[in-house]
């Protein structure tokens, strides 16, 4: 093993998310105070918990300091979607990571089409299948050696779900699933590579071992 300390890096970043992988991505929607949308996909994102159903991401800093418009937004209104980039629309997505002016809408720049929300003002993305309509719950501060702030971990608590039909399963009452192949969700990789989800395998939780053994 070849071993390497943080602190002899020139920057951790090419490291870590070339071996930290497949990352899931956030593709959120959020709403200004003044309300310009913004869309923006971030992989440093996760599920954190069912009950309640809580989602986060790690928004870094702008070269300089400045928050991501997205956090801002956040920040500012307390809401957010969340919406899962499938195959289908990833060029459009991924035109949204362009480095854009706070008033810039990414909505309008990517041609990707606004849906209202239910419970929270920002809207959600139709060609996405999935969506998760998100109130800010918390949110905790990174601060480099320097006590810099360097990223923002966001945690929202989901409010509504909206599944396409198209790849929703709902043979388990009162507990929908997501058809895996229909779905075709993209994640990403190390650079500038996304990948995809291509087939899966089964594997049974061990028993436990039987007394006295």
């Amino acid at each position: 093993m070849l071993p390497f300390d943080p602190k002899d890096l020139k920057s951790c970043y090419p490291l870590m998310i070339s071996a930290v992988v497949p990352r899931p991505i956030a593709f959120v929607s959020s709403l200004s105070a003044d309300g310009v949308g913004n869309l923006s996909p971030f992989s440093y994102a996760t599920v954190i918990s069912h009950d309640p159903p809580c989602v986060m991401f790690s928004a870094c800093r702008k070269p300089g300091g400045a928050k991501k418009d997205t956090w801002a937004n956040i920040e500012a209104t307390k809401e957010f979607v969340v919406c899962v980039m499938s195959e289908w629309f990833v060029n459009a997505a991924n035109h949204t990571c362009g480095n854009f002016d706070a008033e810039d809408d990414e909505f309008d720049l990517s041609g990707l089409t606004r849906v209202p929300s239910a419970k929270v003002k920002p809207p959600r993305v139709k060609e996405s299948a999935f969506h998760m309509e998100c109130k800010l719950r918390h949110s905790y501060d990174v601060t480099n050696a320097d006590g810099v702030v360097t990223a923002t971990a966001i945690v929202g608590e989901v409010v509504m779900f909206h599944i396409h039909e198209a790849v929703a399963n709902v043979e388990w009452e009162g507990k929908p699933r997501v058809d895996m192949a229909r779905y075709a969700p993209v994640c990403r990789l190390g650079g500038d590579t996304y990948g995809r989800v291509g087939s899966g395998y089964d594997l049974p939780r061990p028993d436990r071992p039987a007394a006295g053994r």
